[in-house]
């Protein structure tokens, strides 16, 4: 599957085709089942064209073009799919997104899963910039969690990208994060980072969650890469970040929401981690609407 899109905005990278195509396919399998689009294959001609946009109905950021584009070319290869906003774009209610012309029952038949991709996706993006112009004027970067939709990890963290935050880990697999049940399973503070610092390869980052001053101070007796403030005060994260002195990166998290955010970048941080902005961004509403529908000439009829 070719896509003409590419994202533009904040140097975003495209997502992969591959996981795209696997998404959009296990997605239009679940919705046309045994039987397909029963109403539309009995309300619209095959050979019938539309012509049809995506437009925002709320404030937000735009994120998930490429799947909404993949959702409708994958039923009619030859749709043209015209973006008037980029991911990463800020739009105002009413604004169009994209033009979409193509044929008819395949855009009606694809429009359910395009609008809910990007609908989540675009909510994430929309939540993420909220905190990151919250946390404006500060060091401190905006960063998401795993707490994440099971298989749609990698869209709802190029969403975030997508609002101006930045991606932790992606999974357990690619940095080391001991926290406080690793501390407890490994017999201690002490025990669980020297484990980890002898298990890890030269290429793997290591942060420990502390939740003290004083587990931070016997952290600060190791090499350790970063190392995460749990639910701590605005006053214990001012004197945590100054005990560190630029050691390590500082993360804060836990009890950060809209209301705190701000204080909490203020104290120095160099990283904030906020779980809400995948798993509980509500979704930004979009809409398709047809604009005109015109019998087939040379575009192509694959339903």
């Amino acid at each position: 599957m070719t896509l003409a899109h590419s994202p533009r905005a904040l140097n975003l990278a495209p997502l992969p085709a591959p996981l795209i195509d696997a998404a959009i396919r296990a997605a239009l399998a679940e919705d046309l089942g045994l039987a397909g689009d029963i109403t539309t294959n009995a309300t619209v001609a095959a050979d019938a064209i539309a012509d049809a946009v995506i437009a925002t109905r709320q404030p937000g950021v735009v994120s998930g073009l490429q799947l909404a584009e993949a959702a409708f070319r994958a039923l009619d290869p030859d749709v043209s799919f015209t973006i008037k906003h980029n991911d990463g774009d800020r739009v105002a209610p009413g604004d169009v997104i994209a033009v979409i012309t193509g044929n008819a029952r395949a855009v009606l038949t694809a429009e359910r899963v395009a609008l809910n991709f990007m609908g989540r996706m675009s909510g994430i993006a929309t939540l993420t910039r909220r905190y990151a112009d919250a946390a404006a004027g500060t060091k401190a970067r905006i960063a998401d969690t795993r707490k994440t939709t099971p298989g749609l990890r990698a869209f709802e963290k190029y969403a975030v990208r997508c609002g101006g935050g930045q991606n932790h880990r992606t999974g357990l697999f690619d940095a080391v994060l001991i926290k406080d049940n690793h501390i407890v399973a490994a017999g201690g503070l002490e025990k669980a980072i020297e484990a980890a610092r002898a298990s890890a390869g030269h290429m793997v980052k290591i942060e420990v969650e502390v939740d003290t001053l004083d587990q931070l101070d016997v952290l600060l007796k190791y090499k350790v890469d970063a190392v995460l403030l749990d639910n701590m005060t605005p006053a214990q994260l001012k004197d945590a970040v100054t005990r560190v002195a630029g050691r390590c990166l500082t993360e804060a998290s836990g009890g950060v929401n809209l209301d705190t955010v701000a204080a909490i970048a203020k104290c120095g941080v160099d990283m904030i981690s906020v779980g809400a902005l995948t798993h509980s961004a509500p979704v930004l509403d979009l809409g398709l609407d047809f604009k005109s529908r015109r019998p087939a000439t040379k575009h192509s009829a694959n339903a």
